[in-house]
């Protein structure tokens, strides 16, 4: 049974954790990893746990919330290490994180062709819920009406 080692990144691992979420495929050209490292270490309702071997992250998961809702981001693992309870500790140690604040609720979201994530999320009681997520870029203030 794997037994965990997860705690909280250090400024230094975010060379090493992005390049886990590149090799995951987590990352999109339009989000810039290390910015969203920096936000979530910086910020005070965010943070980023991971789990090591030795000195280097072997997986990751990025949580924060709003006061009412809890985000998982980033939910990361190495490919040949998945399997292990990488991922369920992983996740499990961000819902405590959450617990810890009273925050009621945790969400996150999955891209639709992503059918191993979904798998995952449904194997640890995830439910699907009856939303529709909207948004918008804000880059640039000439996009406001």
């Amino acid at each position: 049974m794997h037994r965990p080692v997860i705690a909280v990144a250090r400024d230094g691992d975010a060379a090493a954790v992005v390049a886990l979420w590149q090799a995951c495929g987590l990352t999109r050209p339009w989000n810039d990893p290390d910015a969203d490292f920096a936000r979530a270490l910086g910020g005070a309702t965010s943070t980023i746990l991971v789990e090591r071997q030795g000195d280097l992250p072997v997986g990751s998961v990025m949580v924060g919330h709003d006061g009412h809702r809890g985000w998982i981001y980033y939910l990361a693992v190495r490919p040949d290490l998945r399997g292990q309870g990488v991922g369920t500790a992983l996740f499990y140690a961000a819902e405590q994180w959450l617990r810890t604040r009273a925050v009621p609720k945790i969400q996150l979201m999955v891209r639709v062709d992503n059918a191993a994530a979904m798998a995952f999320y449904d194997r640890i009681g995830l439910e699907r819920q009856e939303v529709v997520v909207l948004g918008r870029f804000l880059k640039d203030a000439d996009d406001l009406p």
